[in-house]
């Protein structure tokens, strides 16, 4: 089996992380402002024990980051991280391109 010598294993891990529905729904809502768990409790419908599980895994993925105000927490997307994978789909997808000519012989 052939790999692509950009494999990189947190790449996997933020594919996983986004593969969940909520999870995924929380990443859009916080591409357009920052908002903390008691917006996204209510923006989602999920509760609070969820949306702060989906918060963790997300955090412990690089996805967002916290900045405590007072008594709440707000959360903001890293968007690095975003352009990051963007990256490497991008580079996926240019591979897929090529190898529409490419054929290795058996």
């Amino acid at each position: 089996m052939m790999t692509s010598p950009n494999t990189d294993a947190s790449i996997g891990v933020l594919f996983k992380v986004l593969a969940d529905p909520l999870r995924r729904r929380i990443v859009e809502l916080l591409a357009w402002e920052q908002l903390c768990t008691c917006h996204l409790v209510e923006e989602t419908g999920a509760g609070q024990t969820t949306v702060s599980n989906a918060l963790r895994l997300l955090r412990d993925a690089r996805v967002v980051e916290t900045e405590p105000c007072g008594r709440f927490t707000y959360y903001r997307l890293r968007p690095e991280v975003l352009h990051t994978l963007a990256g490497q789909v991008a580079q996926l997808a240019a591979g897929a391109d090529a190898a529409q000519t490419r054929k290795r012989p058996c």
